[in-house]
């Protein structure tokens, strides 16, 4: 009896699953190991703490720029008409987020930061509802709901002395702030798509553009670039992973862009959102963050949340010929399953990267 035979676009779309969980596994060991360990220490030397934010943001967001430019070339996609006004003020939100976000590193565990941008969907829903004008289902705002529970059993710390819950705190703002900037952000981004409708690789590259050139010319006026070069001199190995991080994220990326091209936005959700609930484990076991019981089961809360509104929002299975998109509350974004062998048509593709899981951290 012969053996039975694994179809290549599954193996295709396991493959990619795999570079989305590597990718990003790599980049959260890299992360933390930037943000939250000392360089140095050895032969008397005193050992330091990473604390160029600036710096590091913009070294991502150049490489990204880079990256893009280069799909879009390949892609060859159309010229972008948006308004640079809004793309403005979207990257500014964006960069903003990012910063808030690794900067929250050196309060928090790796963790903590993760289930909290977990809960992205809080202020989305909400600005994208007030900016970019979009309507949701009730099952949206209650899965939504569900997520904020989570989130507040996993960041509540208990008693503390004062001096420890007040570094604590410091970390949980900066959350906080980049939760709200990347609502701003996801508003604005809506905003350009219903006015414009850009190429997925035409919004990377301006977003990343905007906000690497604002992070360049901000480090270099607060002369925090001479300090992060001088920082790097005295120990050349932030250099390199610095820049396995930069590729490390881009390649994650990629595996998302091309998931979402060829498979639909649904199995990319899913992959994406196991990929942050085995990052948590992760962490909590390469780098010893342990997890009190409140915070497991706010862990829970969470991504069962997150599942909840992926799987519960999928079509009837009389309309197996199209996938909703993770945002499945408007006709308008369900775009059909593809498989690599029947890649979606241009259109179909924009809509489709139109809802790319974003992974900013």
């Amino acid at each position: 009896m012969p053996l039975p035979t694994i179809p290549v676009a599954t193996i295709k779309l396991c493959v990619a699953a795999l570079g989305v969980f590597l990718g990003f596994f790599a980049f959260g060991i890299l992360q933390e190991r930037v943000t939250r360990r000392t360089y140095g220490g050895e032969d008397g030397e005193e050992p330091e703490k990473f604390s160029y934010f600036q710096a590091l943001v913009g070294f991502l967001c150049l490489f990204y720029y880079l990256c893009a430019q280069v799909c879009h070339l390949v892609a060859r996609e159309k010229k972008d008409t948006s308004r640079k006004l809004l793309y403005l003020i979207a990257a500014i939100a964006y960069l903003s987020a990012m910063l808030c976000s690794n900067m929250a590193l050196k309060w928090v565990a790796y963790p903590i930061q993760v289930v909290a941008k977990s809960a992205k969907p809080i202020p989305t829903i909400i600005l994208t509802a007030l900016i970019g004008k979009r309507k949701y289902t009730w099952k949206k705002y209650l899965f939504v709901f569900i997520i904020v529970i989570g989130v507040a059993l996993f960041i509540y710390e208990g008693k503390k002395d004062k001096g420890v819950k007040e570094k604590v705190w410091y970390g949980e703002l900066l959350l906080l702030c980049s939760l709200l900037l990347d609502g701003l952000c996801g508003g604005f981004e809506e905003r350009i798509r219903k006015e414009s409708s850009p190429a997925p690789f035409s919004m990377m590259l301006a977003m990343n553009g905007i906000s690497a050139t604002i992070l360049i010319v901000a480090a270099l006026g607060t002369g925090e670039a001479t300090d992060f070069i001088s920082f790097v001199t005295r120990h050349p190995e932030v250099l390199e992973h610095l820049s396995l991080m930069a590729l490390a994220g881009a390649f994650g990326q990629v595996c998302i862009f091309y998931m979402v091209s060829h498979f639909g936005p649904l199995p990319c959700s899913i992959v994406t959102t196991t990929r942050k609930f085995f990052t948590v484990m992760f962490s909590v076991i390469f780098f010893q963050n342990p997890l009190a019981l409140h915070q497991w089961i706010g862990t829970v809360f969470v991504f069962g949340g997150l599942f909840g509104d992926i799987f519960c929002n999928k079509k009837p299975k009389h309309e197996p010929e199209a996938l909703p998109t993770t945002d499945p509350d408007e006709k308008q974004n369900n775009v059909p399953l593809a498989t690599p062998e029947s890649p979606l048509s241009d259109q179909e593709e924009k809509k489709a990267m139109e809802k790319l899981v974003d992974d900013k951290v």
